[in-house]
């Protein structure tokens, strides 16, 4: 059964991340420029303010140190508060969506256009040095990424395409090829939005718009699906000591008051507790 793990008004809740180290849920406010560390064992949500929208926080293999997902590119934060440009990309009504790192410690960063317009981001690798690869161009509302278990297969959503699709991955050079898709989001008023990838090689998906978390198998087939108290989950990962619990983000952006009146969880951190087991988070190398 689901339930709330931190009542919030995040705007645009995304990118939860259990920090294996320190045992606690990163997660973003996109629109109000923060990031969130929740622990679930103090009931504590500590907040970082940022001066600029964040897509993703993860963290990186320095101790406290989080690697950012922000408007013109991405960023390295110490722990300390010092915040320095890895990548920098700043362009005109773009600004940095959802993000993951690879099982080689390798930061993968979507981006769209503010007024969503068709083709208008692009997906980056960003090495632990800095060095920027433009993966996938046209893509028009970067979201979801994940491996498979062996870290043969990457995962990929573009929200307005509907679907989930999969790529052969080469774990040793990061390079991908062979697009297709694994499913189809179709008969739901949602989008695909944020995905992550269970121990059995399930993808779990968060369907945006239709109040609902999904689980695929490897081979596409829909096989559970949870129901949640509002209609805009956003993403989804496992957390917890031994990685059974699914935590879900929601978002309030677009909602009208009645409509929120209606959902006064829009914008929680919702859990689902002994869900399956996940897949331990890797920190990016930088």
């Amino acid at each position: 059964m689901i339930e709330v793990a931190l009542r919030a008004h995040a705007e645009l809740g995304e990118a939860p991340t259990w920090d294996v180290r320190t045992r606690t849920l990163l997660w973003v406010d996109i629109l109000g420029s923060t990031v969130h560390r929740f622990d679930p064992a103090r009931g504590a949500d500590a907040v970082i303010e940022l001066p600029q929208h964040v897509g993703a926080a993860k963290p990186r293999a320095e101790a406290d140190g989080l690697v950012l997902n922000l408007r013109d590119g991405v960023a390295l934060l110490d722990a300390d508060g010092t915040r320095r440009w890895l990548a920098y990309w700043a362009r005109e009504g773009v600004r940095g969506n959802d993000a993951a790192v690879d099982p080689a410690g390798r930061l993968w960063a979507g981006t769209m256009r503010d007024d969503k317009a068709t083709g208008g981001g692009w997906l980056v690798r960003v090495a632990p040095d800095g060095q920027a690869t433009v993966v996938l161009n046209d893509v028009t509302i970067s979201n979801g990424i994940g491996w498979s278990p062996k870290a043969a297969v990457m995962y990929y959503v573009d929200s307005p395409t509907r679907r989930v699709d999969a790529f052969d991955y080469d774990l040793d050079s990061g390079e991908v090829h062979g697009r297709r898709p694994l499913c189809a989001v179709e008969d739901t008023e949602g989008v695909p939005d944020g995905l992550c990838v269970d121990a059995d090689g399930g993808v779990w998906v968060a369907v945006n718009g239709g109040g609902a978390v999904r689980r695929y198998t490897p081979t596409g087939q829909l096989d559970r699906e949870v129901t949640l108290p509002v209609s805009q989950p956003s993403a989804c990962c496992f957390g917890g000591p031994d990685l059974t619990d699914l935590y879900v983000t929601t978002t309030r952006e677009g909602m009208t008051e009645p409509q929120l009146a209606a959902e006064p969880l829009a914008g929680s951190l919702l859990v689902l507790p002994d869900a399956g087991v996940g897949l331990p988070t890797t920190s990016f190398a930088g």
